[in-house]
C-alpha cells in the first residue's frame, strides 16, 4: 500500500514551492504571462537561456516547441497566451497548453 511522504522528510522548497505550472508549446511561437499569488521559480539550468523574466510571482516568456516548467507556492492568480499574430486564448488554437497541478510531487 503506498504512503505520502510524511511532511518531515520533504525537502524545504518542495513545502514552499508545493504546485507545478506546465506550459507546453504547439510549434508556433507564442508569448505567455504566468501571475500567482505567493513565488514563483522556474525549473531550468538557466531561465534566461529560456528568454524567460520571473520576478517575484510573474513569469513573462515565449514558446514555440517544449515544455516550461515552474514551481510556485500560493494560488494561480492569471494565465494570458497569445500567439504569433497577438491572438489569444482561446481565440487561437495555436497558444501553448498550460496544466496547472496543486501538491504537485518534485521529480
Amino acid at each position: 500500500m503506498a504512503r505520502d511522504t510524511p511532511v518531515e522528510n520533504r525537502t524545504d522548497s518542495e513545502i514552499q514551492l508545493p504546485n507545478l505550472v506546465t506550459i507546453v508549446g504547439r510549434g508556433v511561437p507564442s508569448n505567455y504571462e504566468v501571475t500567482v499569488d505567493g513565488d514563483l521559480e522556474m525549473l531550468a539550468a538557466d531561465p534566461t537561456a529560456e528568454a524567460t523574466v520571473v520576478s517575484g510571482g510573474v513569469a513573462e516568456g515565449s514558446i514555440d516547441v517544449g515544455v516550461q516548467r515552474f514551481r510556485f507556492s500560493g494560488e494561480m492568480a492569471n494565465v494570458r497566451l497569445v500567439d504569433w499574430n497577438g491572438n489569444q486564448a482561446p481565440d487561437s488554437a495555436s497558444v501553448p497548453t498550460v496544466h496547472v497541478e496543486y501538491g504537485a510531487p518534485q521529480r
